[in-house]
């Protein structure tokens, strides 16, 4: 039995990471990252418990190295320079977590409802914005708003140039 909890969250995450691999050979790079990123956010949907606390480890077992090692490789494939392939990897793998993370907790129908009516009767007087927008805030299935948000951030990262020099690099 494991004496500390996040050991144990550790333990288990970096052994569930091992069913997270570069997946079927197809597809463009872009196709294929999608994939890897999709596969790490299901696992961590199929165990809530180590979602939130995935948020604040620093997970470095062989099968999270694998993935790390992983998402470069396919940014590469696509041609995006080091410095951004390095700096996307956080981005990409920050949210895929926070995603995972924000629903350990089930909303309720009930809720989803409410929050559907809120924002469809908002005054386009008081908040324009949201009342031009509706329903479209929250259209679409968790699966498409997922891969939406993996694609952008993917093509954010292949046109974002990273600084040339970090912040805290001494060198």
């Amino acid at each position: 039995m494991c004496g500390d909890e996040h050991v144990c969250h550790e333990l288990v995450r970096s052994e569930l990471l091992g069913t997270v691999g570069p997946g079927p050979a197809g597809g463009d790079w872009r196709e294929q990252l999608e994939r890897v990123l999709t596969a790490y956010t299901a696992m961590l949907f199929e165990h809530p418990t180590l979602a939130r606390s995935a948020l604040t480890a620093r997970p470095s077992g062989p099968h999270y190295l694998n993935l790390i090692e992983t998402l470069p490789a396919l940014l590469d494939e696509g041609g995006v320079p080091p410095a951004q392939a390095a700096w996307g990897v956080d981005l990409l793998l920050q949210h895929a977590t926070a995603t995972a993370a924000e629903h350990v907790e089930e909303v309720s129908e009930e809720d989803w409802d409410a929050l559907r009516r809120t924002l469809t009767g908002m005054s386009d007087r008081t908040h324009p914005r949201i009342a031009a927008l509706g329903g479209a805030l929250l259209a679409g299935a968790p699966k498409e708003r997922l891969s939406w948000a993996f694609r952008a951030l993917i093509a954010g990262i292949e046109r974002t140039a990273a600084p040339d020099r970090p912040r805290g690099d001494t060198a």
